[in-house]
């Protein structure tokens, strides 16, 4: 604001402004000094001007806080008397700095004070401040106590000097002498009433509205006073800034700052002087040493020298990285070279295991794929022996060969069929002991969390306990006693029920009971027992003895559920159900059961399936690991991997043609496509495992070996696209290559399609 245009505060706004300043606005920074006399800290504390005018005011606003203001015309009159006292030069108004030291605490206050105010306005000030009475304080001056009536000009003040008094309690007791705590927090009122001068004697009063301040001040710096150590900080400008117009446009700006650096070298200069012997000045020499010159290098021979030096450190250097490499590579060789010798090792293990495993298959079969691997080497030896006997043999000796040939053939059969036989009777028994036991399983479901939770019930128990029971009536090594406790335990048990069955087992177990008492042998008593055991699994076997048995029977209770999935068989004219049929997957019609398919083959053919069987069971395995939602490799058989693998594949690697099956794998083509025979390749065991960690394909392989591989899965696609069940994941495509016309094309299988069919 202009000089003309001054303004002044209405007395009675501006005393009560100030009187504010003065209760509430103190500030809150602190200095310590150091007192190198006594070594103890003093807090000095600021608060702003105040003036004889404030004094009395604060005063009477305490006296009479509910006094009624004055009238309009009164106020203006007493302003304009106060503005021509505020605005007089007298030296009694002028201020100055009074710094308070609180004993003993030794807090320092600073308060700016006119200098005509006296010693007892100044207690009575701080009676208000420390709430101590006024006649308690006591004002000492370099320790000589300062009378009441004296002011600051008194005492020698000057005007905008300084001036410390130490301020102490006559009653300490009673009353201490505490700091001042500074006012966290300063209100400003909303509003506030300005007295602008217009005219030499004309006032207006201005209603000022005060704006808050809506954001935090930025900080502009400082400064420290070197003396005191203050600390001051410029103020920030409160005036908001102007808001631009919205121009409907959204604009994206920031405010960047950018450093400059600048790096300078300085050569600082050294001062260094020396003394030499003089007259009046004795300089000893016996640590003086003598310095001869040597030869002048100049600045290129000191370059050379050290362009030599590290030339000879790099040779150095590279020599020991060469020597690292080729370590490094010797090591990789000798590891490539031992792990080739294990690999090969560890192959030739493999292929003796199996060869000792396919040997003991031979001589102690005992599934139906040993008595096929059976079947199948004597095929391939009467295949033999009619080719040596055809070369080497002609006319009437031949025929005699041959008809001896198929004397040893028929007694091998004969063999092989007592095999059979002593097999089916082991296995009899072991089939027997697994249906107890599936009978005997109690009743399990895997939860949410993957914890398999298992249960008994009534029929489980049941099972449980005619199994147990069976066990020991078919023991041998029990002694005379025991074996009439399990004879007597059964009789109890098939009482239970009242029927043919039941009376005949109590019969036979009266029977035994009597021999056994008697003293007789027990190789006199195998038949008995025999018939006790068989009668006793026929018990088990009933489902009104043992219900949970009636899960298990393939003869279903229900005789109008024999209706159901029946088929005639061609061979042996019987019905069977559904489930003793082996139907290939382009199968149309239902042909012969299982059983004479199995007499077939082993009459005629004499083909063995274990080598495919190996193949799909490890086909299914992985193609588990990847999702449990894979369904192709379970519709497969052993006959259409047989020509999956034989006719598709010709029964080597795609890549090493290898043809031993025993190390031959089906693989996926394209590792995050589902496994179908249109997404296949076969590969040994190594061959697969670095096939599934290729990326891309296409870079891995030749064209030649990548169009050889699309062409096997077009035949696999014709072929296989006759199935219902795989049709569901073909469709059609466009014509490609013109050999490949009319064929289907790959389709990954989705949960949506799953769901939909």
């Amino acid at each position: 604001m202009s000089e003309p245009e001054s303004e002044t505060v209405s007395p009675e706004a501006s005393c009560a402004a100030e009187q504010r300043m003065l209760q509430e606005v103190i500030q809150s920074d602190t200095e310590v000094h150091e007192d190198h006399e006594d070594a103890k800290s003093t807090h000095e504390i600021k608060v702003d001007v105040c003036t004889a005018t404030d004094m009395l005011l604060q005063e009477e606003n305490i006296a009479d806080s509910t006094k009624d203001q004055r009238d309009q015309d009164d106020v203006n009159q007493q302003g304009r008397e106060s503005n021509q006292t505020l605005s007089s030069s007298d030296v009694g108004s002028s201020t100055a700095t009074v710094k308070i030291l609180l004993m003993p605490e030794r807090h320092m206050i600073t308060v700016a004070f006119t200098i005509g105010l006296t010693i007892l306005d100044l207690k009575k000030y701080f009676s208000l401040e420390l709430r101590v009475p006024s006649d308690i304080i006591q004002i000492t001056l370099d320790e000589k106590s300062v009378d009441d009536d004296q002011t600051l000009m008194d005492i020698g003040v000057q005007p905008h000097g300084m001036i410390q008094f130490e301020m102490s309690s006559l009653d300490p007791e009673n009353y201490l002498m505490r700091p001042i705590k500074p006012q966290q927090e300063y209100n400003m009122p909303d509003v506030i009433t300005v007295r602008v001068q217009t005219d030499t004697d004309l006032y207006q009063d201005v209603v000022v509205e005060i704006e808050r301040a809506t954001r935090r001040k930025a900080f502009l710096g400082g400064y420290c006073h070197k003396v005191t150590k203050a600390e001051y900080h410029h103020a920030a400008v409160q005036t908001m800034p102007k808001k631009r117009p919205d121009r409907g446009v959204e604009m994206y700006s920031r405010d960047t700052q950018t450093v400059e650096l600048k790096n300078q070298d300085q050569q600082c200069s050294k001062n260094a002087s020396t003394q030499m012997t003089k007259i009046g000045c004795y300089v000893s020499n016996m640590e003086d040493k003598l310095i001869t010159p040597g030869t002048y290098i100049t600045a290129g021979e000191y370059h050379n020298k050290r362009l030599r030096a590290v030339i000879t450190l790099q040779s150095y250097v590279r020599r020991w990285l060469a020597k690292c490499f080729t370590n490094s590579l010797r090591q990789a060789k000798e590891q490539h070279l031992a792990w080739l010798e294990n690999e090969k090792r560890r192959k030739k293990e493999e292929k003796e295991q199996q060869i000792r495993d396919e040997y003991h298959r031979r001589m102690n079969p005992e599934s139906k794929a040993d008595f096929d691997l059976l079947y199948n080497a004597l095929k391939k030896w009467r295949i033999e022996e009619e080719e040596r006997i055809s070369v080497t043999l002609s006319g009437a000796e031949r025929k005699a060969a041959l008809c001896s040939l198929l004397e040893q053939e028929t007694q091998f059969i004969s063999s092989i069929e007592r095999h059979r036989m002593a097999a089916g009777t082991r296995n009899q028994d072991k089939a027997i002991q697994a249906f107890l036991n599936k009978c005997a399983e109690p009743k399990k479901w895997r939860a949410f969390d993957g914890k398999v939770t298992e249960m008994d019930t009534q029929f489980t128990l049941r099972s449980k306990e005619l199994r147990d029971l069976y066990s020991s009536i078919t023991q041998t090594q029990f002694t005379k006693d025991e074996r009439l406790d399990v004879l007597l335990t059964l009789k109890h048990t098939v009482k239970e029920h009242s029927c043919k069955l039941t009376q005949d087992i109590v019969d036979l177990i009266d029977r035994e009971v009597d021999l056994l008492m008697r003293g007789v042998k027990k190789c006199n008593l195998e038949g008995l027992r025999k018939r006790i055991a068989t009668l006793f699994l026929q018990y088990i076997k009933t489902p009104a003895f043992n219900p949970q048995v009636s899960r298990f029977m393939q003869v279903p209770r229900d005789p109008a559920n024999l209706k159901k999935n029946i088929y005639l068989c061609r061979g042996c004219n019987e019905y069977q159900s559904s489930t003793d049929f082996a139907l290939k997957t382009n199968a149309s019609a239902v042909g012969l059961c299982r059983r004479c398919m199995d007499l077939d083959n082993e009459a005629r053919r004499r083909e063995d399936f274990s080598l495919y069987k190996n193949i799909l069971r490890c086909l299914r395995d992985s193609e588990a690991e990847y999702g449990p939602e894979a369904k192709i490799t379970y519709l497969l058989q052993e006959q259409d991997l047989r020509y999956l693998v034989d006719v598709l594949w010709g029964a080597q690697s795609a890549l090493s043609g290898w043809k031993d099956l025993h190390d031959l794998l089906l693989v996926r083509w394209e590792k995050h496509l589902d496994w179908s025979p249109w997404n296949c390749i076969l590969l040994t065991k190594d061959e697969a495992t670095a096939h599934l960690k290729l990326e891309d394909i296409e870079k891995a392989y030749d064209v030649v070996v990548i169009r050889n591989v699309k062409q096997k899965h077009a035949l696999a696609r014709k072929y296989f696209s006759q199935i219902p069940a795989m049709a569901e994941c073909l469709h059609d495509t466009e014509i490609q290559p013109a050999a490949l016309s009319n064929l289907l094309v790959s389709k990954p299988i989705t949960k949506a399609t799953k769901q939909n069919h």
